[in-house]
C-alpha cells in the first residue's frame, strides 16, 4: 500500500469510527468531542505505527515525542479536525492523515465524514478546479474571522463564506465552494499538514501569509497563520496583506 493509499484509508476508517461514537447516543456535546478525539487518535496511531514503524508520527492528541525531529518522514495527524463541529452535530469537521517530508507536505489525505455519503479528498486522486465565481469568496471562522480575510475580502469585493474546522475550509476551496481561505488566528502542525499537502496536490497555492513556504516537523509545532487560494488569486492576496502591516 503506497503512502497516499495508506493516509485515505486510514482516514476514511477513523471517520466511520466517528460516525458510529457519535450516532451511539452514549455522549453529547463536549463530551462527544472528547470521546472521538481520543477513539480516533487510538486508531490512527496505532495504525501508522503498525503500517510505517520506522516513520516519526505527531498526533494533536498524543504527547508530543521529540524523537520526531530525528525523523526525514513524520506523519502528522489530527483525529478530529473541529472537536467543536463534530461535538455540535454538524458537517464541518475533517479527519486529517498527513506525511511531512524534510518538513514538506507531500502526501495526504482529508477525510469528511460528516458529508451525505462521507467523501476522502486525497494527494494520489486529484480533480480539475472547478470555474471560479465572478467575486472571490472567503473562507472564515464561524467565530473569530481573521482581521486580514476580513480587510482583504473588501478589497477584493469579496464575500465571507463561515465555516468550521480548517481542513473543511481547505477542502472547500479545493473542491470549489470558494477561491480563498486566509487565515491569521493560530493554528499547528497538524491542522494544516494534510489539508496543504491535499491542496498542492491539486494545483492550489500554499503558503505563510507574508508568502513564505509551510514548513513542517519542527521542533515548535506552532503555525500562526496560513494561506490557501487558487493561483490566480494569489499575488493580489499576498500584496494586499503586506500592505495591512
Amino acid at each position: 500500500m503506497t503512502d497516499a493509499e495508506l493516509a485515505a484509508h486510514l482516514a476514511e476508517i477513523a471517520g466511520r469510527i466517528l460516525i458510529e461514537v457519535r450516532g451511539s447516543g452514549v455522549f453529547e456535546g463536549k463530551a462527544l468531542g472528547s470521546a472521538g478525539d481520543a477513539t480516533a487518535n487510538e486508531f490512527l496511531c496505532r495504525a501508522l505505527r503498525a503500517a510505517r514503524p520506522n516513520d516519526g508520527l505527531l498526533s494533536e492528541e498524543e504527547k508530543d515525542d521529540a524523537a520526531r525531529l530525528n525523523h526525514s518522514r513524520v506523519w502528522i495527524v489530527d483525529p478530529v479536525d473541529g472537536t467543536r463541529e463534530y461535538g455540535e452535530l454538524r458537517s464541518d469537521w475533517a479527519v486529517h492523515v498527513g506525511l511531512s517530508v524534510d518538513g514538506i507536505a507531500s502526501v495526504g489525505a482529508v477525510a469528511l465524514p460528516g458529508l451525505d455519503g462521507g467523501l476522502v479528498l486525497r494527494t494520489d486522486q486529484v480533480a480539475d478546479l472547478r470555474e471560479p465565481a465572478t467575486a472571490p469568496r472567503f473562507l472564515v471562522s464561524r467565530s473569530r474571522p481573521a482581521k486580514e480575510a476580513l480587510a482583504v475580502c473588501k478589497t477584493l469585493g469579496g464575500e465571507l463564506v463561515p465555516m468550521g474546522s480548517a481542513g473543511a475550509k481547505a477542502m472547500a476551496v479545493v473542491r470549489g465552494e470558494a477561491e480563498i481561505y486566509l487565515h491569521s488566528g493560530g493554528q499547528y502542525e497538524w491542522d494544516s499538514c494534510a489539508p496543504v499537502a491535499v491542496a498542492l496536490a491539486h494545483g492550489l497555492h500554499c503558503s505563510r501569509i507574508d508568502g513564505t513556504p509551510i514548513r513542517y516537523n519542527r521542533a515548535d509545532t506552532y503555525l500562526p497563520d496560513l494561506l490557501i487560494c487558487r493561483p490566480e488569486y494569489a499575488e493580489r492576496v499576498l500584496k494586499e496583506v503586506a500592505a495591512l502591516s
